[in-house]
């Protein structure tokens, strides 16, 4: 059978039915980019937590079964990306589906959904920061934002300007972890919002653009799809991230023109066509 004669993207993150995030976001993205998404639920949610209220179903103890139909059915992707994941167990899952589904032809996408404004989420307790610093090595691509970073190389964070070269020496520890590719992404520099590129062996470049708005729901799971499909397509590493970048701050004013609420993340079904 030809299951595998189309480029794959194997999306593990959690489902939102409302709020335009993580699994919700990927799947038409990668789609539009001509590369099949296929879904890993970690959680099932109504609407995501920044919701006053909100259904949710913690998928984990179904996974596995999951997983075994595609091994079953000889499934193989030139993509495996994570998204957020809430538990230690949820961790090593994500690790054994590399194990048991990476080929020479996947490339490995990591966005370790931790934290921000310098500090992690309540629910990454110290032992599943360890548990992610050890999936970290897995990756061949890694999209942490500053927060993210610091915690990952054990990096004291402070909220001040970054010179250039600390921040290149974060990328570089992370690197060294494994990922061959790592962007710093959401970095502050007064009017400008800054993406930090750096690639093993090459000169390490600073993307940056005008900042508008305020921070929305998904708009990182937006930047990962974009980075997930561009790779898998074979597009050049800075050239994606530019690309990704503009579209989020696309997406981000057309959102404040609709008066979209931030909870209800970006409109990006307004530019979705644009997408190749």
């Amino acid at each position: 059978m030809g299951h595998n004669n189309q480029k794959k993207i194997a999306v593990i993150n959690d489902f939102s039915g409302f709020g335009r995030c993580s699994i919700a976001v990927s799947m038409p993205i990668i789609s539009a980019m001509k590369v099949q998404c296929c879904p890993v639920p970690t959680s099932i949610f109504s609407n995501h937590t920044g919701f006053e209220s909100y259904f949710f179903e913690d998928y984990t103890p179904k996974m596995p079964a999951y997983i075994l139909q595609w091994r079953k059915l000889g499934l193989e992707f030139e993509g495996i990306a994570s998204g957020f994941l809430g538990s230690k167990a949820q961790i090593a899952i994500v690790q054994d589906f590399i194990k048991n589904f990476r080929t020479e032809r996947t490339t490995v996408i990591v966005d370790p959904v931790m934290g921000d404004y310098g500090k992690a989420y309540p629910t990454y307790t110290d032992e599943m920061c360890q548990a992610m610093k050890q999936l970290v090595q897995y990756a061949d691509i890694l999209t942490p934002n500053l927060t993210e970073a610091c915690i990952l190389t054990d990096t004291p964070y402070h909220g001040g300007s970054w010179r250039i070269a600390d921040l290149t020496e974060l990328a570089r520890k992370l690197s060294e972890q494994g990922p061959a590719r790592v962007v710093i992404t959401g970095i502050q520099q007064g009017d400008f919002v800054a993406n930090l590129v750096y690639e093993r062996g090459k000169q390490t470049r600073v993307l940056r653009t005008h900042r508008v708005g305020s921070d929305r729901s998904g708009t990182g799971d937006v930047f990962s799809a974009i980075i997930a499909a561009d790779a898998v397509n074979g597009v050049a590493f800075d050239v994606s991230v530019k690309r990704a970048s503009d579209f989020v701050k696309r997406c981000i004013q057309r959102s404040i023109e609709l008066d979209i609420p931030k909870t209800d993340g970006v409109c990006f079904e307004e530019f979705l066509t644009t997408l190749k």
